[in-house]
């Protein structure tokens, strides 16, 4: 076993408040979500409150969407804390951390935007890791995500 993290970050031309909402509601992540469009039959279950703490999201899909789910777990003005499941196609539990920090873009309220994911390799995952590292394998998914969330946040 061995650990790993992956952070990508972006600033976005869009007050904290607004960047919160599109991430602290897993109804939002379609509209700006990497993996949306993996599987357009992707099925999706949403449970407990709608955004904050406890509001929890399943999907089950095809083979690249796989399956899993997500609660958040921590949610202020600043940081969201996620608790990453995978089901399929190999089982895997992940911390993830998105930290909001208010700055200036072009005279303008902002918003700087890190997004952290960290856990441990293991199993398939720590036999891959050695091949090809996880900051790799998953990089370029967050910063598609990002340049979506920018674009939503600032619409």
């Amino acid at each position: 076993m061995s650990d790993f993290e992956i952070v990508r970050s972006t600033v976005v031309a869009a007050e904290p408040g607004g960047v919160h909402a599109l991430v602290d509601d897993f109804h939002r992540w379609t509209a700006w979500s990497p993996w949306e469009g993996l599987d357009p039959d992707l099925g999706r279950t949403y449970s407990g409150p709608d955004s904050g703490v406890g509001a929890h999201y399943a999907w089950e899909g095809n083979r690249k969407a796989g399956a899993g789910s997500m609660e958040i777990t921590g949610s202020t003005p600043e940081t969201i804390d996620i608790r990453l499941a995978f089901l399929k196609p190999f089982k895997n539990t992940n911390r993830v951390t998105f930290t909001l920090t208010p700055t200036q873009v072009d005279g303008a309220p902002g918003t700087s935007v890190e997004w952290r994911m960290s856990g441990e390799r293991s199993g398939f995952w720590g036999v891959v890791g050695r091949i090809l590292p996880m900051d790799k394998l998953i990089g370029k998914d967050f910063e598609k995500g990002l340049a979506r969330l920018k674009a939503a946040a600032e619409a």
